[in-house]
This record gives structure tokens, sequence and C-alpha cells, in this order.
């Protein structure tokens, strides 16, 4: 059966390092927002006279957030539609929160929970201070407005809930701040695997 795997969760938890993990060892198309959006949202930022590193303003999020979503699903609907696996990253923060959310998007498609084996991987990390000396580490422009911002952008940190409708076995929230040992790859393998 073909599958729709999701990591999701707060910058700088590790998703996208996890994701790369998965599909080094497993494959499947690695569909990471960051980089599907940023040609797009580069653009569209500097033609608006913005700064084209920003990716936490008001007028990022009117101008390219939703559209950050729509191109990266669109390509692992596309994928799914070719029976070929999906791995999509990104924060995801406002689709968690709806209920029938990824019922609409695969209805996009024809499909539903019963013919794709959906898993949510949310990791997190257990402390806000972890999370600015990843985001820190990482030397992103992208994050030099959260660094800058802190105090406004750590609301963004708390664990959310995934209220998607589908089984509670497809829902994994995944500690994120120890390496990727063999043990925990072999964890994550049972639950996507599952």
């Amino acid at each position: 059966m073909r599958q729709l795997i999701f990591f999701i969760g707060p910058a700088g938890a590790g998703k996208t390092t996890l994701a790369r993990a998965w599909v080094r060892r497993h494959g499947g198309a690695f569909l990471d927002m960051d980089t599907l959006l940023r040609p797009a949202a580069e653009a569209i930022m500097t033609l608006a006279g913005q700064d084209p590193s920003d990716r936490d303003s008001p007028f990022y999020k009117q101008h390219c957030r939703d559209l950050g979503y729509r191109i990266t699903m669109d390509a692992a609907l596309e994928q799914l539609t070719l029976n070929q696996n999906a791995i999509v990253i990104g924060p995801f923060t406002k689709e968690q929160g709806d209920p029938l959310w990824l019922e609409g998007e695969l209805a996009r498609i024809g499909a539903s929970i019963e013919d794709v084996h959906v898993k949510v991987i949310y990791a997190y990390l257990p402390s806000e201070d972890i999370y600015k000396e990843r985001i820190r580490l990482r030397g992103s422009l992208l994050d030099i407005w959260k660094l800058d911002n802190w105090q406004q952008f750590r609301t963004s940190l708390q664990r959310r809930e995934v209220i998607w409708r589908m089984k509670p076995s497809s829902l994994l929230y995944w500690d994120n701040s120890e390496p990727l040992s063999e043990a925990r790859e072999a964890e994550l393998a049972a639950f996507i695997l599952a």
C-alpha cells in the first residue's frame, strides 16, 4: 500500500534530519516544504520589497505560507497517484488542528485513509533551550528573525495535538533530543511500517 509519511513539528525539532535518515534507508519521495517553497517565497518577498529570507513576518504568512503547503501537498498527492511513497516535511502548525484536513487532502485524488498508509511523526524537543541552541547552530538566514524575536517566536514551540481523523496508531510523538541510534531507528521503522 502506498505510504504518506509526515514529519511535522516546531522549527529546530529535527524533522528534516529525521526524514532524511528515513529516506536514505527506506526510499520515497522527499518533499520538504522549505525546499519546495523557497524559490517562490524569495521571488514573492523580493517583488514586494520584503526580506527574501523572512519566513516569520505577518506579510510572509499572508502571502507565502499557504502557498508552501499547497505546493508541498500537491507534490505529495501526485506521488501517491503514481503509487509512490511520499515523505512530507513541514511544521503543519495550523493544519494539525483541523480534524478534516487530512481527509480533504486525500479526497483531492479520490483517496482516503483506507487506501493510503498514513503515518505522522511529530518531532519535538523537551526544552526551549535545546530548540534555541539547535536553531542557532544551524546558522540559517531563515532563522535570524526567530532568534532576534525569541520571546515572540518561542510560543510556536509548544507541543500541539494532531487531531486528524485517523487511527491513534498512525501518530507518534517523537522526542528527537537524542541521536538516531540503531535502536531508535528500529523503533521508528516499527512504527512506520506497522
